[in-house]
Parts: C-alpha cells; structure tokens; sequence
C-alpha cells in the first residue's frame, strides 16, 4: 500500500471502506463518503469497496465529519448486507495511486486479509450498556454497607465542624464501594456473555456513533462491553440481556448488528497497510 503524502493531496487515489470475501458475485456499487460513487476492485476471491479520490477527508468542521463518518459506515453495512461480514477499515484510509495500487497491497496482504475475514465470517459486533439507577444503587449499599450506617449516625449526632469531616468520608466510602459494585456487576456480565460470544471487549469510556446523549437521567453506568458474536446467537444474546434487564433499577442498551469495527486489524505500520 502506497502511503498519502505530507499535503494530503495527491494526483489519484483510493479511499477504502472494507474488504470482503467474494462468493460468485464481484459488482458492489453505493453512494459514500461525500456523495462519491463507490465500487469494488477484486484480486480473485478479495474484493475491496473504495472510491476514487484525490485527497485525505480533512475538516474542522465536527458535523461535517459526523456526516462522512455515518457515510463510510452506511457503505459498510451495505457491504455486509451484500457479501457477509465484511472487514471494515477506518474512516479515511486512503492508497494513493490507481486501482492496481489496491490490487498490489491485496497482494502483498492476501494472507492476512484473508485470515481475518475467515475469522469474522458469519459473525456481527453487538454494544451493550448496563446502567442502574443511581438513587436505588445508594440505597442498596446504604442497606448493605455497616461503615456506612454507622457514618451516618455519627454525622446524625456530631457538631457541624465534626460532621463535615464525616460527610467527606462517608462520601469516600460510598464511591469506593460504587467502585466495588461496578467491577462485580461488569465481572458477573462478562462471564455471562462469554457462554454466548466469542469475543468480549470492555468499552471502558469510549465512545461511538451510536451512543445516546442520555445526559443526567439519574442512571450510572455500570459496565459497557462490546461483543463478537455469531449471528445465529442473536436471539440467545438478547434473551440473556433481557434476563440481566429484567432486575428492578437495571436497563440494559444493546445495539447491532454491526461490521466488527472493534474486532477488525489496524491499517497502517507494521500490518502493512497505511492510514490516511
């Protein structure tokens, strides 16, 4: 793969969504990032879904960026819908140079490409968001917690100099016993949905296209994982996440399918592919 020079222009190019494995079908076409017209090069049963292009997508623009980013992954999905699992590449991997460009790093990369495809086929990446509500999780581990009842008499019965200070450790140990629930509630979910996945990847706090702007709604987040799962344990996934769900206080979000993104190689450096 040819890399994108220091201007981020070049006289021609190849943005590149995925690639995926080809059956008997080789014609893909879509709209993508930009309204361009997309399309596949094939090297036998490889194909790649790019556009022509003769620049890296650069803006400061955040919406403008939004709009490109939700482009690309449309032209994803359709891939998908298309050819099965397809292996995604992030937004704005660009091979400068013509269609035999892309041709020549399949080449050079036909082994791992072709691995990774094996690897994903027939299965789809799923989000999933624990959350509990804030006030009922206090008032569980206030229930449960003996310091923290014992704080609170003594705050009940001390002078104000003396029930500040209490204040500050009973909200010291509160957080560390929110801590404590969420690595055992995080724990206890992982181990469910490794009897149901493949993969499982923690989330941690990054964020995606899809995550909802729930602002202050008095839910905390307990755990957020990210899944590799085969298609014909969907059902079987949302039936244990409807279980988990089920306790009072609990919501559970769950999105997907989606291409696996988080599951997918790096493209760039020592994989042999490069970034734009």
């Amino acid at each position: 793969m040819s890399e994108t020079d220091e201007t981020d222009e070049f006289d021609e190019g190849r943005y590149l969504y995925c690639a995926v494995r080809l059956g008997g079908e080789a014609e893909f076409s879509a709209t993508g990032v930009d309204d361009e017209p997309v399309r596949l090069v094939a090297v036998d049963d490889i194909g790649v879904v790019v556009h022509d292009c003769e620049s890296l997508y650069d803006t400061a623009d955040m919406d403008v960026v939004r709009t490109w980013v939700l482009q690309h992954q449309r032209v994803v999905d359709e891939a998908g819908e298309a050819f099965d699992t397809p292996l995604p590449f992030q937004f704005d991997t660009v091979v400068t140079g013509a269609d035999e460009s892309v041709r020549e790093w399949v080449r050079e990369e036909r082994e791992t490409v072709g691995d990774y495809l094996d690897a994903v086929a027939g299965h789809w990446e799923y989000r999933i968001e624990l959350r509990r509500d804030e006030q009922a999780l206090v008032e569980d581990l206030e229930t449960s917690d003996d310091r923290l009842g014992e704080l609170d008499t003594e705050i009940a019965d001390a002078g104000s100099g003396t029930a500040f200070m209490l204040e500050k450790q009973y909200d010291q140990r509160l957080r560390e016993l929110k801590r404590e629930r969420r690595n055992e509630r995080a724990g206890a979910l992982r181990e469910r949905l490794e009897s149901v996945v493949r993969n499982v990847t923690e989330l941690g706090d990054r964020t995606t296209l899809d995550d909802e702007d729930a602002g202050d709604d008095g839910m905390e987040t307990q755990a957020r994982f990210t899944v590799l799962a085969p298609a014909d344990r969907e059902d079987d996934l949302g039936d244990l996440l409807d279980e988990v769900a089920a306790e009072s206080g609990v919501e559970v979000r769950f999105t997907g399918p989606w291409p696996p993104y988080s599951f997918a190689p790096a493209i760039g450096g020592e994989d042999g592919a490069e970034a734009g």
